[in-house]
């Protein structure tokens, strides 16, 4: 439902409150599940009126949707059940205990077992630990209080236990401005109109009735607004003007701008259109237009509007991981030092890679980008301040003159295609990355007069754009041709920060300037919507957790005194004002926030954390000393990485249990000596700001084709590119002939084998990882499903999936199995597949018969669909709607399948036989589909028709028989493509064949599978002989061969049965880690030596050829491919 349409329903229950429709308003409430009204639920449990109770609640929750619903429920039943026995009405009591108290048997048997056992007794306060049991009104006053804590700790009742703060009759007020705006319009305007009916437009009969000739047509501008109209009821008239919006309202602006709030505001003409919500509600004109546009309710989500469909569970609504209330620790913060790098220059700004974690962009003092691969302690590139193009800068000469210009902010793009950097003179440049070792020129702009102090992303009406602020007190808005979308004027001193941000489907900015005001902006030309005082009223920084729930801001008085608060956003107050600050500063402090729990600020040396929940410091770390007085600070995208600034002009990182290990596969010290000609060959002096000359590059750039030049087992034979070696392991191959690491025993990695895994007569058929990395999703081929965690202590820090130990089979606590239906045909013949939610609270599965949704936590049936024929026989969830799932079928369509309303919305077809692979991209807005007969299909997003549809090219003597997978790479362009002949990479906006490797020499079984690692630097693949081979995801070629005598014991090697790896999955955030399914039943864990951290290194390149060194298998068959038709 749309937010026009939520707040309408909240227009709603306020009128049906007026007007004293005391069960429809609680009714409505219930439907739409929007507000939970505590003080009504409060009188039904003090009466006794469980069953309206339980009905009121089921409008916001179910019993199994979490653990603490589940409480609720319990506590209100329980409380029930003695009541019962407190009447001596045994029989109600065993009604209770068997129709209500049951459910609860399955999670805590015992539990059951005890209540149960209070039958027996002729007064429960016989057993101890209800001895202090007193009357039935106190025994509900204790419960409501637990009861009020678990509602408000539920994450489904949040910002569902406030109403909205409204003016008394708000919904008469709009009736009101639509009848004064009705009439401003009438041709034959009357002073005192009778007003008889809402169902139809007003309009003012001409004098002489209907059938007079109309007299002259006036200027919309001259009508007179009439001074008041009738009553329309037994209440007070509506007021003749709007109400004025709540002056206090930090996000109200987003609905209820008035004229009062609109300042003075330049917007040149934007190629971005408006939602036609934010059109229509959100300009509030001085004078009517001559054809006026109503606000129209009767949108896609007018039959919802009254009701809430669920008609089947809601895979967003819910989520059955653990709460952060519960579950987090001091030790996910990440305080202990693993990195110290030396920049050369102040750092001023950083920012960490979105998707690769180990990558950090740093802006210096001295105009410098740097872009830093962490986990090999390299700097891959380094951009000494330059004007690209001074012709077209008009204040070149006086950058030369003045001081060397700093960066003030660097940051990525969204999606980690852009990199942008803000600087003190003027300028904004932005780069591209493709994820290779350079930084492209992409756009400069001469975007203020005087400095630009904050640069960010954001993405109007799904358009990419920068935001940026200056000195000149002015807010602009570029797309990523340069071209100005808007320009918001209102500040009255230079703007310090911006905080772009969206909720739901309106897209807004915060901004903060140094004087201490606050603004918020929407991309229109209605100026600024609130303008607040910062705490301090002076440099403020704000930002959003992770989530986007929950707003912050941090900053600096000019007299010293920090301040870090919470924002109420419904008020526009501070809800929360942390404390442990010294008592002055000598600059301003700067925080950061992560995994939607902790905050962190730079401060005396040191960085502070606080508990988001918490007012006072939680812990605090000088990070073995050595940092800036007001340490700058950037916690990475997933938390596990925090990078502070240190005194010496250089950074820390500071990692947790988790981010060490994704750092440790390269140790700093040998590789010094190696390193240093590298980093002085791509420096430049930081003396001189502006060279003519451009800098050293890491990399010859050479023009892209128009074709991506084809690759065949990892050898382009066009190559004339001499790159910089990638990582430090790379720059020791120059040193030493290049070999293929061969692992062929145990001992040379790390294994470990899941317990109760291995049955020889059912095969592992599908494999996952649960996407919080903890722990390992197998599907048999006999249906069964198999869930494995790993568990947090002393060995395992992390709680993350490790080969160093072993994890634990994991059942329910009423061991009931995850099973699909398999009634759809031969076990033999039927093809698995299954999918995992986003947030790991469903699973979906199907093997031959419906596709069933599995709870996670209870690993209960919460539905099945589409029953054969067709049988399911690949899924995929939607990237941005748990609720919508693409099924590939056996019958070589593709259904779009909505969960909540049960239907299929798309039935896609283009493929001869069934559906094998189906993956998601989010940047190209498409969906990829490959099939039994060697086709790959695209298909969009938005309007589910096909684009484009090629034949793999299958090797010469081969059939295109078997499955063929597909993969996107983390740049979301592109695509591995898997197939039993051959492994190929396609750029997927042209769908083109850029690469390709088939087997041969060690390797030259058929593949039975392949993946990406989790950053698609590594492409795992499994061979129907055991053997499993690591390769290069760039080049595609071969680093590591693992043969089946490292993983797999002599007596399963010499055995009857021919034993190999089906499928093979990569952990989610250990680059180096992968779990195979095998044959016989088996799951194991693969992860290198500790001694080695990785899977091998890449083979050289010389002058475009591989070292002779290179195995065959690495470099034959150098012809190109030929262009795809």
């Amino acid at each position: 439902m749309s937010s026009l349409s939520r707040e309408l329903v909240f227009l709603i229950l306020q009128f049906l409150e007026e007007e004293k429709f005391k069960e429809s308003v609680h009714k409505l409430e219930k439907e739409s599940g929007f507000y939970f009204n505590m003080k009504y639920f409060e009188e039904k449990v003090q009466a006794g009126e469980w069953d309206e109770v339980e009905k009121y609640l089921s409008g916001f929750t179910k019993v199994d949707d979490n653990r603490y619903s589940m409480k609720i429920f319990f506590e209100i039943r329980k409380q029930k059940y003695l009541e019962a026995l407190d009447r001596q009405d045994k029989a109600k009591a065993v009604e209770i205990l068997v129709t209500d108290l049951k459910v609860f048997s399955t999670f805590n048997e015992e539990l059951y077992k005890e209540i149960t056992q209070l039958l027996t007794l002729s007064n429960f306060r016989e057993n101890e630990q209800l001895s202090k049991y007193g009357d039935t009104k106190t025994a509900r006053s204790i419960m409501l209080i637990e009861l009020k804590k678990l509602i408000e700790a539920n994450p489904l009742f949040r910002d569902k236990l406030t109403f909205p703060s409204l003016k008394s009759s708000r919904l008469r007020t709009l009736i009101n401005q639509s009848l004064n705006w009705q009439h401003q319009l009438c041709k034959n305007p009357r002073p005192n109109p009778d007003i008889k009916t809402l169902f139809t437009d007003h309009t003012c009969m001409p004098p002489g009735g209907p059938l007079a000739p109309t007299p002259v047509n006036l200027p919309v501008a001259a009508v007179a607004k009439p001074t008041s109209y009738t009553s329309l009821g037994a209440h007070n008239p509506f007021p003749p003007t709007a109400a004025p919006a709540n002056a206090s309202a930090l996000a109200g602006w987003m609905t209820n701008p008035t004229s009062s709030s609109i300042q003075a505001s330049v917007v040149t003409a934007s190629s971005i259109p408006l939602a036609q919500n934010q059109v229509s509600v959100l300009k509030h004109s001085r004078t009517p237009p001559t054809n006026p546009v109503m606000v129209d309710y009767q949108g896609p989500e007018h039959d919802q509007l009254l009701k809430r469909l669920r008609p089947t569970p809601s895979i967003e609504e819910v989520t059955y991981s653990t709460s952060r209330q519960q579950t987090w620790s001091v030790d996910d913060l990440p305080r202990t030092v693993a990195v110290t790098l030396h920049q050369g220059s102040t750092v001023i700004s950083m920012d960490f890679h979105p998707t690769q974690q180990t990558l950090l962009l740093v802006g210096s003092s001295n105009g410098e980008i740097t872009l830093w691969e962490l986990a090999m302690r390299d700097r891959l590139v380094s951009k000494p301040f330059k004007i690209w193009d001074m012709a077209s800068l008009p204040f070149q000469a006086s950058i030369v003159k003045d001081v060397p210009v700093s960066v003030s902010r660097v940051a990525w793009s969204p999606d980690g295609k852009f990199a942008g950097a803000a600087f003190t003179k003027h300028l904004i440049q932005l780069y591209t990355y493709a994820g290779s070792n350079e930084l492209r020129q992409h756009l400069q702009i001469d975007a203020h007069v005087g400095g630009v102090n904050d640069l960010a992303f954001a993405h109007p009406n799904k358009q990419l754009c920068v935001v940026t602020c200056g000195d000149d007190k002015i807010i602009k808005v570029w797309d990523l041709s340069g071209r100005k979308l808007f320009n918001f004027e209102g500040h009255e001193a230079p703007v310090y920060s911006l905080c772009p941000h969206h909720k739901e489907n309106i897209q807004f900015i915060f901004s903060t300037a140094i004087d201490g005001k606050i603004k918020a902006w929407l991309y229109d030309n209605m100026g600024s919507r609130v303008d607040y005082d910062a705490p301090g009223h002076w440099c403020t920084t704000m930002l959003y957790s992770a989530d986007g729930s929950r707003l912050f801001s941090c900053g600096t008085s000019k007299e010293g005194d920090s301040f870090l608060v919470e924002w109420n956003e419904s008020e526009g107050t501070i809800k929360r004002t942390y404390v442990g600050f010294r008592k002055k500063s000598a600059g301003i402090v700067q925080f950061d926030t992560t995994q939607n729990h902790f905050l962190a600020v730079g401060e005396d040396s040191q960085i502070k954390f606080w508990d988001m929940d918490n007012n006072n410091v939680l812990t605090s770390t000088d990070a073995e000393g050595g940092l800036a007085i007001l340490p700058r600070l950037r916690f990475s995208k997933d938390g596990n990485l925090l990078a502070v600034t240190t005194a010496d002009n250089g950074f820390k990182i500071l990692t947790n249990a988790v981010g060490h290990r994704s750092l440790r596969a390269v140790e700093n010290p040998p590789f010094e000596a190696l390193r240093g000609p590298i980093e002085s060959a791509v420096k430049v002096s930081a003396n001189s700001a502006v060279s003519s000359l451009s800098p050293v590059n890491c990399k010859v750039e050479r023009s892209s084709p128009v074709r991506p030049s084809p690759i065949i087992n990892g050898v382009d034979p066009a190559s004339r590119s001499m790159e910089k070696p990638r990582t430090v392991d790379d720059v020791i191959d120059k040193a030493k002939p290049w070999q293929l690491t061969e692992i062929v025993d145990s001992g040379q990695c790390r294994l470990v084998t899941l317990p109760e895994s291995t049955d020889s007569s059912c095969k592992v058929v599908r494999l996952l990882y649960t996407n919080s990395g903890v722990g390992i999703l197998a599907l048999g081929s006999n249906g069964v499903q198999k869930l494995w965690k790993w568990p947090r202590n002393e060995q395992n820090p992390s709680g993350k999936a490790t080969a160093s130990v072993v994890p634990q089979h994991w059942l329910p606590s009423s061991g009931l199995p995850m099973i699909n239906d398999v009634s759809g045909g031969n076990l033999e013949e039927v093809v698995p597949c299954i999918a995992l939610s986003k947030n790991d609270s469903y699973v979906m599965s199907a093997t031959g018969g419906k596709v069933s949704l599995f709870n996670m936590m209870t690993f209960k049936v919460m539905t099945t669909f589409m029953p054969p024929p067709p049988a399911p026989t690949f899924l995929a969830f939607h990237p941005q709607d748990n609720n919508i799932i693409a099924i590939g079928m056996e019958d070589s369509t593709i259904h779009i399948y909505n969960v909540r309303v049960d239907e299929v919305k798309s039935k896609l077809r283009g493929h001869q036989k069934r559906i094998t692979g189906l993956a998601f991209s989010t940047s190209l807005n498409i969906l990829v589909s490959s099939g039994a007969d060697a086709e790959l299909c695209v298909w969009s997003i938005d309007t589910w028709e096909k684009r484009k549809s090629i034949a793999i090219q299958i090797p010469a003597g081969k059939a295109p028989n078997g499955d063929t997978r597909v993969h996107f790479h983390i740049d979301q362009i592109r695509m591995l493509v898997v197939h039993e002949t051959q492994l190929a990479i396609y750029d997927a906006s042209k769908m083109e064949r850029i690469r390709q490797w088939v087997p041969q020499d060690v390797l030259s079984a058929p593949i039975s599978c392949a993946t990406y690692s989790c950053y698609s630097q590594l492409v795992y693949a499994t061979f129907c002989d055991g053997s499993i081979g690591v390769f290069d995801a760039d080049t595609l070629r071969l680093r590591c061969h693992i043969g089946p005598t490292a993983y797999m014991s002599p007596a399963v090697l010499n055995g009857s049965q021919a034993v190999y790896p089906l499928v093979i999955a990569a952990h989610p955030v250990e680059p180096n880690q992968f779990a195979v399914g095998l044959i016989d039943g088996s799951v194991k864990v693969l992860e290198p030596s500790e001694s080695e951290g990785k899977w091998g290194v890449s083979p050289p390149l010389d002058n475009g050829i591989l070292s002779r060194t290179t195995s065959s298998s690495t470099t034959s068959n150098h012809t190109p491919d030929q262009i795809q038709r």
